[in-house]
Protein backbone atom coordinates (compact mmCIF):
# COMPACT_ATOMS: atom_id res chain seq x y z
CA UNK A 1 0.00 0.00 0.00
CA UNK A 2 1.40 3.16 -1.02
CA UNK A 3 2.43 5.86 1.86
CA UNK A 4 1.52 8.66 -0.34
CA UNK A 5 -2.13 10.31 0.59
CA UNK A 6 -4.12 10.52 -2.51
CA UNK A 7 -7.27 13.06 -2.34
CA UNK A 8 -10.20 10.17 -3.23
CA UNK A 9 -11.61 12.81 -5.92
CA UNK A 10 -8.04 12.65 -7.50
CA UNK A 11 -7.50 9.13 -8.00
CA UNK A 12 -10.72 8.18 -9.72
CA UNK A 13 -10.13 11.12 -12.19
CA UNK A 14 -6.26 10.04 -13.03
CA UNK A 15 -7.99 6.39 -13.51
CA UNK A 16 -10.59 7.43 -15.81
CA UNK A 17 -7.98 9.78 -17.98
CA UNK A 18 -5.78 6.74 -18.57
CA UNK A 19 -8.63 4.87 -19.22
CA UNK A 20 -10.55 6.74 -21.98
CA UNK A 21 -7.33 6.67 -24.09
CA UNK A 22 -7.10 3.24 -24.17
CA UNK A 23 -11.22 3.12 -24.79
CA UNK A 24 -10.89 4.90 -27.61
CA UNK A 25 -7.79 2.85 -28.93
CA UNK A 26 -10.04 -0.08 -28.74
CA UNK A 27 -12.92 1.69 -30.69
CA UNK A 28 -11.15 2.89 -33.42
CA UNK A 29 -9.63 -0.79 -33.63
CA UNK A 30 -13.04 -2.32 -33.85
CA UNK A 31 -14.28 0.46 -36.42
CA UNK A 32 -11.10 -0.39 -38.07
CA UNK A 33 -12.82 -3.47 -39.67
CA UNK A 34 -15.86 -1.51 -41.30
CA UNK A 35 -12.53 0.99 -42.61
CA UNK A 36 -10.68 -1.48 -44.38
CA UNK A 37 -13.88 -2.96 -45.52
CA UNK A 38 -14.66 0.28 -47.28
CA UNK A 39 -11.70 1.08 -48.72
CA UNK A 40 -10.38 -2.58 -49.74
CA UNK A 41 -10.75 -4.53 -52.61
CA UNK A 42 -9.67 -8.62 -53.14
CA UNK A 43 -7.77 -6.45 -56.01
CA UNK A 44 -5.92 -3.52 -53.93
CA UNK A 45 -4.97 -5.46 -50.36
CA UNK A 46 -1.65 -4.91 -50.86
CA UNK A 47 -1.52 -1.57 -52.15
CA UNK A 48 -3.99 -0.63 -49.86
CA UNK A 49 -1.34 -2.30 -46.97
CA UNK A 50 1.90 -0.25 -48.08
CA UNK A 51 0.05 2.80 -48.17
CA UNK A 52 -1.50 2.22 -44.85
CA UNK A 53 2.29 1.66 -42.69
CA UNK A 54 4.24 3.51 -45.50
CA UNK A 55 2.40 6.65 -43.94
CA UNK A 56 3.10 5.89 -40.58
CA UNK A 57 6.46 4.65 -40.51
CA UNK A 58 8.51 7.63 -41.11
CA UNK A 59 6.88 9.19 -37.71
CA UNK A 60 8.03 5.86 -35.73
CA UNK A 61 11.70 5.65 -37.73
CA UNK A 62 12.33 9.35 -36.49
CA UNK A 63 11.17 8.87 -33.27
CA UNK A 64 13.29 5.55 -32.41
CA UNK A 65 16.00 6.12 -34.73
CA UNK A 66 18.40 6.29 -31.76
CA UNK A 67 16.82 3.38 -30.24
CA UNK A 68 17.67 1.64 -33.52
CA UNK A 69 21.04 2.57 -33.94
CA UNK A 70 22.02 0.77 -30.53
CA UNK A 71 19.82 -2.51 -31.64
CA UNK A 72 21.87 -5.64 -32.53
CA UNK A 73 22.21 -7.67 -34.83
CA UNK A 74 20.28 -10.47 -33.42
CA UNK A 75 18.13 -8.33 -32.32
CA UNK A 76 17.40 -6.99 -36.02
CA UNK A 77 17.25 -10.03 -37.15
CA UNK A 78 14.57 -11.65 -34.18
CA UNK A 79 12.38 -8.41 -35.04
CA UNK A 80 12.61 -8.93 -38.64
CA UNK A 81 11.04 -12.86 -37.52
CA UNK A 82 8.47 -11.14 -35.58
CA UNK A 83 7.86 -8.72 -39.05
CA UNK A 84 7.17 -11.55 -41.33
CA UNK A 85 4.71 -12.88 -38.91
CA UNK A 86 3.30 -9.92 -38.28
CA UNK A 87 3.01 -9.16 -42.20
CA UNK A 88 0.68 -12.85 -42.61
CA UNK A 89 -1.32 -11.60 -40.02
CA UNK A 90 -2.23 -8.08 -41.86
CA UNK A 91 -2.76 -9.93 -45.12
CA UNK A 92 -5.03 -12.95 -43.69
CA UNK A 93 -7.02 -9.97 -41.30
CA UNK A 94 -7.39 -7.63 -44.71
CA UNK A 95 -8.13 -10.37 -47.35
CA UNK A 96 -10.63 -11.56 -44.76
CA UNK A 97 -12.60 -8.92 -44.11
CA UNK A 98 -12.72 -8.28 -47.78
CA UNK A 99 -14.49 -11.52 -47.62
CA UNK A 100 -16.83 -11.45 -45.08
CA UNK A 101 -18.77 -9.02 -42.66
CA UNK A 102 -16.67 -6.05 -40.40
CA UNK A 103 -19.11 -7.49 -37.51
CA UNK A 104 -17.80 -11.40 -37.92
CA UNK A 105 -14.07 -10.09 -38.80
CA UNK A 106 -14.13 -8.37 -35.50
CA UNK A 107 -15.89 -11.34 -33.38
CA UNK A 108 -14.08 -14.11 -34.72
CA UNK A 109 -10.57 -11.70 -34.41
CA UNK A 110 -10.84 -11.92 -30.76
CA UNK A 111 -10.62 -15.75 -30.62
CA UNK A 112 -6.97 -14.64 -30.29
CA UNK A 113 -7.80 -14.22 -26.82
CA UNK A 114 -8.56 -18.06 -26.22
CA UNK A 115 -6.28 -19.43 -28.29
CA UNK A 116 -3.27 -17.77 -27.12
CA UNK A 117 -3.61 -19.22 -23.42
CA UNK A 118 -4.61 -22.71 -24.93
CA UNK A 119 -1.03 -22.41 -26.99
CA UNK A 120 0.44 -21.46 -24.17
CA UNK A 121 -0.64 -24.27 -22.09
CA UNK A 122 0.28 -26.79 -24.97
CA UNK A 123 4.11 -25.78 -25.26
CA UNK A 124 4.59 -25.54 -21.45
CA UNK A 125 2.58 -29.16 -21.20
CA UNK A 126 0.07 -27.08 -18.07
CA UNK A 127 -3.33 -28.01 -18.58
CA UNK A 128 -5.67 -25.01 -18.17
CA UNK A 129 -8.15 -24.51 -15.38
CA UNK A 130 -11.79 -26.48 -16.58
CA UNK A 131 -13.16 -22.94 -16.31
CA UNK A 132 -10.82 -21.96 -19.16
CA UNK A 133 -11.86 -24.66 -20.91
CA UNK A 134 -15.55 -24.43 -21.18
CA UNK A 135 -14.86 -20.71 -22.02
CA UNK A 136 -12.74 -22.06 -24.98
CA UNK A 137 -15.91 -24.47 -25.70
CA UNK A 138 -18.66 -21.45 -25.47
CA UNK A 139 -16.36 -18.67 -27.79
CA UNK A 140 -15.85 -21.99 -30.83
CA UNK A 141 -19.79 -22.66 -30.80
CA UNK A 142 -20.09 -19.34 -31.17
CA UNK A 143 -18.31 -18.74 -33.82
CA UNK A 144 -20.22 -21.57 -35.63
CA UNK A 145 -23.54 -19.70 -34.40
CA UNK A 146 -22.03 -16.42 -35.63
CA UNK A 147 -20.83 -17.52 -39.34
CA UNK A 148 -24.60 -19.19 -39.81
CA UNK A 149 -26.60 -16.30 -39.86
CA UNK A 150 -28.60 -17.24 -42.52
CA UNK A 151 -28.80 -21.13 -42.06
CA UNK A 152 -26.36 -23.90 -41.22
CA UNK A 153 -24.24 -23.51 -44.58
CA UNK A 154 -20.47 -23.29 -45.41
CA UNK A 155 -18.55 -20.81 -43.42
CA UNK A 156 -17.67 -17.93 -45.55
CA UNK A 157 -14.02 -17.78 -46.73
CA UNK A 158 -13.49 -14.91 -45.24
CA UNK A 159 -14.72 -15.88 -41.92
CA UNK A 160 -12.08 -18.98 -42.34
CA UNK A 161 -9.47 -16.10 -42.93
CA UNK A 162 -10.08 -14.49 -40.04
CA UNK A 163 -9.80 -17.64 -38.08
CA UNK A 164 -6.59 -18.24 -39.21
CA UNK A 165 -5.54 -14.46 -38.68
CA UNK A 166 -6.57 -15.03 -34.80
CA UNK A 167 -3.78 -18.33 -35.07
CA UNK A 168 -1.38 -16.01 -36.41
CA UNK A 169 -1.98 -13.57 -33.79
CA UNK A 170 -1.36 -16.44 -31.44
CA UNK A 171 1.92 -17.69 -33.14
CA UNK A 172 3.19 -13.70 -33.07
CA UNK A 173 2.92 -13.55 -29.11
CA UNK A 174 4.17 -16.65 -28.22
CA UNK A 175 7.32 -16.22 -30.56
CA UNK A 176 7.47 -12.89 -29.26
CA UNK A 177 7.39 -14.00 -25.59
CA UNK A 178 10.19 -16.87 -26.43
CA UNK A 179 12.61 -15.24 -28.93
CA UNK A 180 15.81 -15.14 -26.50
CA UNK A 181 16.86 -12.23 -29.30
CA UNK A 182 14.54 -9.26 -28.96
CA UNK A 183 14.71 -9.41 -24.72
CA UNK A 184 16.18 -6.02 -24.54
CA UNK A 185 14.56 -4.23 -26.86
CA UNK A 186 12.67 -1.44 -26.04
CA UNK A 187 8.38 -1.96 -27.86
CA UNK A 188 9.11 1.60 -30.06
CA UNK A 189 12.02 0.08 -32.13
CA UNK A 190 10.86 -3.43 -32.24
CA UNK A 191 7.66 -2.51 -33.60
CA UNK A 192 9.15 -0.24 -36.18
CA UNK A 193 11.23 -3.10 -37.54
CA UNK A 194 8.30 -5.21 -37.73
CA UNK A 195 6.26 -2.82 -39.70
CA UNK A 196 9.44 -1.47 -41.83
CA UNK A 197 9.68 -5.57 -42.76
CA UNK A 198 5.84 -5.65 -43.55
CA UNK A 199 5.91 -2.78 -45.58
CA UNK A 200 8.80 -4.83 -47.45
CA UNK A 201 6.99 -8.06 -47.88
CA UNK A 202 3.62 -5.96 -49.24
CA UNK A 203 5.85 -4.09 -51.79
CA UNK A 204 7.33 -6.99 -52.65
CA UNK A 205 4.45 -8.98 -53.12
CA UNK A 206 2.42 -6.14 -54.76
CA UNK A 207 5.65 -5.80 -57.53
CA UNK A 208 4.03 -6.45 -61.11
CA UNK A 209 0.15 -6.21 -59.72
CA UNK A 210 -2.01 -3.90 -62.15
CA UNK A 211 -2.78 -2.31 -58.66
CA UNK A 212 0.49 -0.74 -57.25
CA UNK A 213 0.22 1.58 -54.48
CA UNK A 214 1.17 4.33 -56.40
CA UNK A 215 -2.29 4.17 -58.77
CA UNK A 216 -4.67 2.72 -55.80
CA UNK A 217 -3.66 5.99 -54.15
CA UNK A 218 -4.71 8.15 -57.20
CA UNK A 219 -7.49 6.31 -58.57
CA UNK A 220 -8.86 7.19 -54.33
CA UNK A 221 -11.41 9.67 -53.42
CA UNK A 222 -11.83 11.85 -50.51
CA UNK A 223 -13.68 8.78 -48.98
CA UNK A 224 -11.24 6.73 -49.36
CA UNK A 225 -8.45 8.96 -48.34
CA UNK A 226 -10.41 9.15 -44.89
CA UNK A 227 -10.80 5.82 -44.72
CA UNK A 228 -6.97 5.43 -44.91
CA UNK A 229 -5.60 7.87 -42.97
CA UNK A 230 -8.28 6.10 -40.40
CA UNK A 231 -6.27 3.06 -41.15
CA UNK A 232 -2.97 4.88 -40.54
CA UNK A 233 -3.05 7.69 -38.17
CA UNK A 234 -6.06 6.12 -35.78
CA UNK A 235 -5.65 2.30 -35.69
CA UNK A 236 -2.12 2.47 -35.75
CA UNK A 237 0.22 5.26 -34.92
CA UNK A 238 -2.19 6.82 -32.58
CA UNK A 239 -3.19 2.87 -30.72
CA UNK A 240 0.12 2.18 -30.67
CA UNK A 241 1.30 5.22 -28.99
CA UNK A 242 -1.29 5.49 -26.59
CA UNK A 243 -0.45 1.16 -25.41
CA UNK A 244 3.39 2.86 -24.55
CA UNK A 245 1.93 5.31 -22.63
CA UNK A 246 -0.60 3.55 -21.14
CA UNK A 247 1.32 -0.06 -19.90
CA UNK A 248 3.89 2.85 -17.68
CA UNK A 249 0.75 4.08 -15.60
CA UNK A 250 -1.81 0.61 -15.50
CA UNK A 251 -2.19 -2.69 -14.89
CA UNK A 252 -1.42 -5.15 -17.53
CA UNK A 253 -4.57 -6.58 -16.66
CA UNK A 254 -6.66 -3.39 -17.03
CA UNK A 255 -4.70 -2.57 -20.22
CA UNK A 256 -6.10 -6.04 -21.27
CA UNK A 257 -9.56 -5.60 -20.19
CA UNK A 258 -10.55 -2.21 -22.04
CA UNK A 259 -8.77 -3.52 -24.91
CA UNK A 260 -10.98 -6.49 -24.89
CA UNK A 261 -13.90 -4.79 -25.69
CA UNK A 262 -12.69 -4.20 -29.20
CA UNK A 263 -15.30 -6.74 -30.63
CA UNK A 264 -18.10 -5.10 -29.27
CA UNK A 265 -16.96 -1.90 -31.17
CA UNK A 266 -16.16 -4.24 -34.54
CA UNK A 267 -19.82 -5.00 -33.77
CA UNK A 268 -21.37 -2.01 -33.00
CA UNK A 269 -20.08 -0.30 -36.07
CA UNK A 270 -20.76 -2.88 -38.59
CA UNK A 271 -24.57 -2.61 -37.73
CA UNK A 272 -25.02 0.68 -36.79
CA UNK A 273 -22.85 1.87 -40.06
CA UNK A 274 -22.38 -0.96 -42.04
CA UNK A 275 -26.01 -1.73 -41.93
CA UNK A 276 -24.86 -5.57 -41.47
CA UNK A 277 -27.11 -7.72 -40.41
CA UNK A 278 -26.49 -11.06 -38.23
CA UNK A 279 -30.20 -12.88 -37.60
CA UNK A 280 -31.46 -14.35 -35.10
CA UNK A 281 -28.01 -17.24 -35.50
CA UNK A 282 -25.57 -14.96 -35.67
CA UNK A 283 -27.25 -12.46 -32.82
CA UNK A 284 -26.60 -15.98 -29.91
CA UNK A 285 -23.37 -16.18 -31.54
CA UNK A 286 -21.80 -13.11 -31.28
CA UNK A 287 -23.18 -12.85 -27.83
CA UNK A 288 -21.38 -16.49 -26.67
CA UNK A 289 -18.31 -15.52 -28.44
CA UNK A 290 -18.32 -12.26 -25.95
CA UNK A 291 -19.44 -14.18 -22.89
CA UNK A 292 -16.77 -17.01 -23.96
CA UNK A 293 -13.28 -14.65 -24.46
CA UNK A 294 -14.69 -12.73 -21.44
CA UNK A 295 -14.70 -15.72 -19.26
CA UNK A 296 -11.60 -16.89 -20.70
CA UNK A 297 -10.40 -13.58 -19.77
CA UNK A 298 -10.60 -14.06 -16.49
CA UNK A 299 -10.00 -17.72 -15.90
CA UNK A 300 -6.60 -17.46 -17.54
CA UNK A 301 -6.02 -14.77 -14.76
Amino acid sequence: MSTIAVPSALAPRRAWLIDLPLLLVAVVWGASYLAAKDVTTARTVLAVLVLRFALVLPVLVLASWRALRALEPAQWRGAGLLGLILSGIFLLETYGVVHTSATNAGLIISLTMIFTPLAEAAVTRERPPRAFLGAAALSVLGVVLLTQGGGFTRPAAGDVLMLLAALARTVHVLVMARLKSVRGAGALELTTVQLGTAVVVFALLSTGSDATPWGTATDFGPREWAGLLFLAVLCTLFAFFVQMWAVRRTSPSRVSLLLGTEPLWAAAAGIALGGERLGVLGLLGGALVLTGTAWGRRSAG
